[in-house]
């Protein structure tokens, strides 16, 4: 699991990232609000930690923009301000869970579980983007009565294609969420697999394509007939 901390502080920010890391996630931070607005937004993350009060952005304000993008991702805001009010104001934007610091390293792994525990209680059973269907079970990539099953890595790719469809997603990303610290992959693993994929929605029937845009990434167009 990948989890980000949106914290200004920095030592403090650093000292959460070990703390979860330790536990054995993967763990980053950003260190303003804007930085975080758009880390939540990248799709690398399945959980987040975040303060309050930011610079750039506060913390109740990510998590709106990100709710009214129709984006789950568990939230945990952890801040100083204690007043019931506040609390209020973080759950009612969009935050699942609410803690105030000082906190203890053990409560704060624990929420941290039970978030992502809630998550897996909500199955949901498959992607759509255009005349695309990705089964998250099977792995299946459908169009209408077409369909091809992808591998492991084929289908973490299109996954996040389909995910992200209203950004561009770069070679990095891609080579960070779905490759992680194998060492021996690198930019050209993600052209191999783009170039799969891009037969496969061929073989399909899709007018969906996997277009690429130069110094920035890929993402999914939709083309007529004519292609």
């Amino acid at each position: 699991m990948n989890v980000l901390v949106v914290e200004d502080e920095r030592n403090l920010a650093d000292a959460i990232v070990k703390i979860v890391s330790d536990a054995g996630y993967k763990c980053e931070a950003v260190y303003d609000g804007a930085s975080g607005l758009t880390s939540c937004e990248s799709g690398l993350y399945d959980a987040a930690i975040m303060d309050v009060m930011l610079p750039k952005m506060n913390g109740f304000e990510i998590v709106q923009e990100i709710r009214r993008a129709g984006n789950s991702m568990p939230v945990l805001m952890l801040t100083a301000r204690t007043a019931t009010s506040d609390k209020v104001e973080g759950l009612d934007a969009g935050a699942d869970d609410y803690m105030t610091k000082p906190f203890e390293a053990p409560e704060l792994l624990a929420r941290l579980r039970a978030l992502t525990r809630r998550t897996g209680d909500v199955l949901i059973e498959e992607a759509r983007f255009a005349d695309l269907t990705l089964d998250l079970q099977t792995h299946d990539l459908s169009c209408g009565e077409h369909g091809v099953h992808l591998s492991g890595k084929e289908y973490e790719v299109m996954k996040m294609l389909m995910s992200s469809t209203a950004r561009v997603v770069s070679k990095q990303d891609l080579l960070t969420r779905v490759w992680g610290t194998d060492g021996d992959a690198s930019e050209n693993s993600v052209e191999a697999y783009i170039s799969f994929l891009r037969k496969k929605l061929s073989h399909i029937h899709s007018k969906v394509q996997i277009t690429t845009l130069r110094m920035l990434g890929y993402r999914l167009e939709v083309f007529g007939d004519e292609r």
